[in-house]
């Protein structure tokens, strides 16, 4: 494996872990402040966190006039990713108030399955990989989630939804990235997911400076390590790293998940539950098996 490689998987391991123990940062913020002022507060954070990058890099890269010219304008395509984003944001962290930590986690990881299937809209085919991945992290949901009388619970139902906005998100930036300047991006997004999370919390939640100071550590968090300093290492790491390295390790993040709920907030799974994260895990892991054995270059 080269060096570069190596550095770059590191880094998204350190990725995976922020964002998986963002999940307990976003649990325990539920106990002070609404779903809606937490987001509000978390992605305002978040883009202004990326403002002296962007500075930074706008000072160190010389600027193509030219190419600049033919990328889309971010303003506008940030205000629809900002949307796509509130959505699947929105419904996560309404989920948090009714779920655990490490279930949260791992529902939530289902993108990485989602999104393959949902590129046969676009008439694109999955492998079989992807689909064998799938019916294992289905198994692994019902395992995890479904009880004996097959009923959801409020809470993984609601993250269970905003894994499918996830998804259209992950694929909307995914068509963006290169037509655009992903970190201005970032932040317009992280802008307008900020603002309609305030609207929403205005008009159905009581927001008090009291609750947002005691709960401020989770929100500090989740703005600027979750958002701000794992978003600026995902972007630094994948400038390297080997595509289905990335996609696997960012999976792990549910795994972090389940730990950081266990180590702070005392969650456990039972056997049943355990069995179903491993089923899920597996499944995320393996429908991004067939990228990695396709290629043939050093890695």
């Amino acid at each position: 494996m080269k060096e570069g490689t190596l550095k770059a998987d590191m880094l998204l391991v350190l990725t995976a872990m922020i964002w998986g123990f963002a999940f307990v940062a976003q649990r325990v913020g539920m106990d002070y402040v609404g779903p809606f002022t937490f987001n509000a507060i978390r992605f305002a954070l978040g883009s202004l966190s990326l403002l002296p990058i962007i500075w930074l890099m706008q000072k160190r890269e010389s600027v193509n006039s030219s190419a600049d010219s033919k990328k889309k304008p971010v303003f506008v395509w940030g205000i629809i990713a900002g949307a796509a984003l509130f959505s699947g944001a929105s419904l996560q962290q309404a989920g948090m108030v009714y779920t655990t930590a490490g279930k949260a986690g791992f529902i939530t990881g289902l993108y990485v399955v989602i999104v393959p299937l949902l590129g046969l809209f676009w008439k694109q085919r999955p492998s079989i990989g992807t689909w064998l991945g799938a019916i294992m992290a289905a198994v692994g949901l019902y395992f995890l989630s479904i009880t004996d009388e097959f009923t959801i619970s409020l809470g993984d139902l609601l993250v269970l939804l905003s894994a499918f906005f996830w998804s259209g998100h992950v694929l909307l930036i995914g068509w963006l990235a290169p037509r655009t300047d992903s970190l201005k991006l970032a932040a317009v997004q992280f802008a307008v997911c900020a603002v309609l999370s305030f609207m929403t919390a205005l008009a159905i939640e009581t927001i008090t400076l009291t609750s947002i100071w005691q709960g401020i550590i989770p929100i500090l968090y989740g703005g600027f390590c979750s958002v701000g300093i794992a978003y600026t290492l995902q972007i630094i790491a994948q400038r390297d790293a080997h595509p289905a390295h990335s996609a696997i390790i960012l999976s792990m993040e549910g795994l972090f998940a389940a730990i950081g709920g266990w180590l702070v907030l005392g969650e456990i799974l039972s056997l049943r539950g355990l069995f179903g994260c491993a089923l899920m895990l597996a499944g995320m892991i393996f429908s991004q098996l067939s990228g990695l054995f396709k290629r043939t270059d050093p890695v």
